[in-house]
C-alpha cells in the first residue's frame, strides 16, 4: 500500500512526536520521494548512533508514523527497512483540545480570525471523515475550487463579495432540500485572503521603510 498523501494528526501524543527535531528529520528522510531506509542508513545520514536512531524509529512506528516495509539482508546481518506512512503531515487543531482554533464567531465574515477558525474546523472535520471513510472502505466525496483574482480597488473587492454572497444564497435556495431525508448534507465555505507576493526579507524591508517614514512624519509635525 502506498503512503498517504497527507496524514492529519489529531492526537496530542502523535503531534508531540512530530515536533521533536530529530524525529521530524527522520520522517523527512523516510517520506516520499525518498526511498525507505534502515536504522543503520539513517544513522549514517544523520551522523547519530544507530541505537539512538532505533529508539526514535520505535517511537514513530508505535505511533503509526513509520511502517515496516521489508527485511533486507546485508552481509551477515538483516536490516529492517521502514518508511514514513505519509508524504506530508498536518497537525489538526483538535490536538490542542479546547485551545484549538475550531470555533469562532462566524458573524464577522471579514475577520481574519473567522477565516482561520473556519479553516481549522475544515481540517478537523476532514480528519474525522477520512478516518470514518477508511474504516468503512468508502471514498470521501469532497470538492475544492481555487482561483486568484486581482482587484483594482477595495470597492471592487466589496462589490465582488456582495455579488458572490447573493449568488451563493440563490444556489443554496435552489439546491437545498429539507425534505430529502435520505440526502447527504454538505458544508460549503468560501474564503479569501491577500496572496503572498513578497519574501520574508522583502516584507521586513517594506515594514522598516514604512516605520522610518512614519517616524520622520512624526518628527516634522
Amino acid at each position: 500500500m502506498s503512503a498517504l498523501p497527507i496524514d492529519v494528526i489529531q492526537e496530542p501524543a502523535r503531534a508531540a512526536l512530530l515536533l521533536h527535531p530529530t524525529r521530524r528529520r527522520v520522517l523527512e528522510l523516510l517520506a516520499p520521494p525518498n526511498d525507505p531506509d534502515s536504522a543503520s542508513g539513517l544513522a549514517r545520514t544523520l551522523e547519530l548512533p544507530r541505537q539512538k536512531v532505533n529508539y526514535h524509529l520505535r517511537e514513530l512506528e508505535d505511533a503509526g508514523l513509520v511502517e515496516h516495509v521489508e527485511d533486507r539482508r546485508k552481509g551477515n546481518c538483516v536490516e529492517r527497512i521502514v518508511r514514513a506512512t505519509a508524504t506530508t503531515y498536518l497537525i489538526s487543531p483538535e490536538a490542542l483540545g479546547a485551545l484549538g482554533a475550531s470555533s469562532v464567531d462566524a458573524q464577522d465574515r471579514f475577520s481574519w480570525a473567522t477565516l482561520v477558525g473556519t479553516a481549522a474546523r475544515v481540517i478537523r472535520d476532514l480528519a474525522i471523515l477520512r478516518r470514518r471513510a477508511d474504516g468503512a472502505r468508502k471514498k470521501l466525496p469532497t470538492l475544492t475550487m481555487q482561483t486568484d483574482i486581482r482587484f483594482s480597488s477595495q470597492a471592487a473587492l466589496s462589490e465582488f463579495s456582495e455579488e458572490l454572497a447573493r449568488k451563493v444564497a440563490r444556489l443554496t435556495a435552489k439546491y437545498h432540500d429539507d425534505r430529502a431525508t435520505d440526502g447527504r448534507l454538505f458544508r460549503f465555505f468560501v474564503g479569501a485572503y491577500p496572496a503572498i507576493t513578497k519574501t520574508e526579507e522583502e516584507a521586513a524591508a517594506e515594514t522598516r521603510a514604512a516605520s522610518e517614514r512614519n517616524g520622520n512624519d512624526a518628527g516634522q509635525s
